[in-house]
């Protein structure tokens, strides 16, 4: 049995407190994109795991947390 590869070959998992929600997309960029916008200053959101569909699987991209995106904002500001 030969496993497709999906449409949406990205996702990101958001985990926090209070939430966890996963959500594909069809490019990296739009999955970076989801991301800046989940953990930005007001969210509740904590880190976001990243993967991509390799060979078959689902594999481990990065792991992305808040305070990385926060001082990414806060020095393209300056």
């Amino acid at each position: 049995m030969t496993v497709r590869k999906p449409s949406k070959p990205w996702r990101v998992t958001v985990t926090g407190p209070d939430v966890e929600a996963t959500s594909p997309f069809t490019s990296e960029a739009k999955a970076y994109a989801f991301i800046r916008a989940s953990l930005g200053a007001d969210s509740p959101a904590t880190a976001a795991k990243v993967e991509q569909w390799e060979d078959g699987v689902w594999r481990w991209f990065e792991t992305v947390t808040a305070d990385e995106i926060c001082a990414a904002q806060a020095a393209t500001e300056k």
